[in-house]
């Protein structure tokens, strides 16, 4: 049973740069009518419902109770003191005479002091910091900083999707192994626990929906899931699939149903932003390179076909390149091969935006997850697997990198949750002679 949203949303971000001053301006553009949200799927997807002959395609957003975009209140957390109208005007991703436009509002939102430490994230140094004796003492810091949001903004629910940098690599450890570990963990400043888990403990801890848009570890841990099923809270991650992985999920699932070999998937990026500066630094950039290499491998399977894809030699870079600034390029060269064995190649150079094709990310994400949460869903979201570079999983299974079974996946669940047939494809529209 889905129970109507009454009342106001708050959507809290963890890092107010790019992707959350644009995701922000975005949705009050739109309030106001300036523009129209783009990108988003929850705004301006549709979905069937029934046979093909019903013509049923309504809207995603009339179709299921989603809240109103109007009726959402933006905050959040980050390392600089700069108002969202100056953290906009930093970024210039937007045209600056669209931001002048939505300046009170913009400026009214300001961001709170936010967990960090440099070790995590080392091209990064920031003031708006704060200080605790320890990591529980700094989760319980962003807990009253949460329920004060709420008491001043009069929400009725909350969500939370991390828009922050990157952080250093960090493998799941034995302090992540269960609730009682990780809290002991924060209690003792263990070095395991970077600034992106206390944040998601806070949130979860809490009941509050909470989705990671970072290939950092987060919610991805055995701790975490077991804390969200504890308190009945959807948790999804992770790492926002924007640029080059969201080509990969294209292109790679139509050369498999081809069944057209590939011998290498050479990809290369420059990104002047932030994120690029952070992932300058080889630590944090062996967290987003394990992201993007288990996308080929999950979508094409080579140890069910190795004549295909066993010897595939899949190359991955991130350059930081400062004129670029928010726009991402990404180069792609792939080798493939056809009938008998004959190669042929595919080139790709995606001039994209990095921070446009992650702001509706953030959108769908915050109102799906308060969909979830008003859904009674609780635990790992694998049906919004659809919006990451590398979905997370229940333990034992593989992740689902395939873009277009992950938006199957996506509608069926919207379709389930509303009392609707599944679309499985499977009508009659054949002829055969009865024997």
């Amino acid at each position: 049973m889905v129970k109507e949203p009454q009342g106001k949303l708050g959507i809290l971000t963890p890092g107010m740069g790019a992707v959350a001053s644009t995701f922000i301006a975005g949705v009050l553009a739109v309030n106001k009518g300036i523009s129209a949200p783009i990108g988003s799927l929850s705004q301006m997807g549709r979905i069937r419902l029934g046979k093909r002959t019903e013509n049923r395609n309504p809207l995603i957003k009339d179709f299921i109770p989603l809240a109103k975009l109007d009726e959402v209140v933006f905050g959040g957390w980050d390392i600089f003191e700069d108002n969202m109208y100056e953290s906009a005007s930093n970024a210039q991703v937007l045209d600056q005479r669209l931001l002048d436009q939505l300046k009170p509002e913009l400026e009214a939102i300001k961001p709170m002091k936010a967990v960090f430490d440099k070790k995590y994230v080392k091209k990064l140094d920031g003031t708006w910091v704060k200080q605790g004796k320890n990591k529980m003492e700094l989760a319980e810091a962003l807990m009253d900083d949460i329920r004060r949001f709420k008491e001043e903004n009069n929400c009725e629910r909350l969500v939370m999707v991390w828009c922050g940098s990157t952080e250093v690599y960090t493998e799941a450890s034995d302090v992540h192994s269960s609730i009682g570990k990780l809290e002991e963990g924060l209690r003792n400043n263990d070095p395991a626990i970077p600034p992106s888990m206390i944040y998601c403990y806070a949130a979860v801890k809490m009941g509050i929906p909470y989705a990671n848009g970072a290939p950092n570890l987060s919610c991805d841990v055995p701790a975490i899931v077991e804390l969200a099923k504890q308190t009945k809270t959807p948790i999804a991650g992770k790492d926002f699939k924007t640029g080059q992985t969201l080509m990969k999920t294209i292109l790679a699932p139509g050369l498999k149903v081809r069944s057209l070999g590939i011998r290498g998937w050479f990809s290369t990026n420059i990104l002047g932003n932030r994120d690029g500066e952070v992932l300058d630094d080889p630590d944090s950039f062996k967290t987003k390179e394990v992201s993007k290499l288990g996308v080929l491998e999950q979508i094409l399977h080579p140890d069910e076909n190795p004549e295909l894809y066993k010897n595939l030699y899949h190359k991955v870079r991130i350059n930081y390149y400062p004129p670029h600034g928010d726009n991402k390029e990404g180069w792609d060269n792939i080798d493939i091969f056809g009938w008998l064995g004959y190669g042929m190649q595919i080139k790709i150079d995606f001039l994209c935006r990095d921070s446009i094709l992650a702001a509706p990310i953030v959108l769908d994400l915050a109102l799906f997850l308060d969909l979830a949460g008003r859904s009674d869903l609780y635990g790992i979201q694998e049906w919004l697997s659809f919006y990451f570079k590398s979905p997370q999983a229940a333990e034992g299974l593989k992740p689902q990198h395939d873009i277009f079974v992950q938006n199957e996946k996506l509608l069926n669940t919207l379709r389930h949750l509303m009392g609707e047939d599944l679309i499985t494809h499977l009508g009659m529209d054949y002829y055969y002679d009865e024997q």
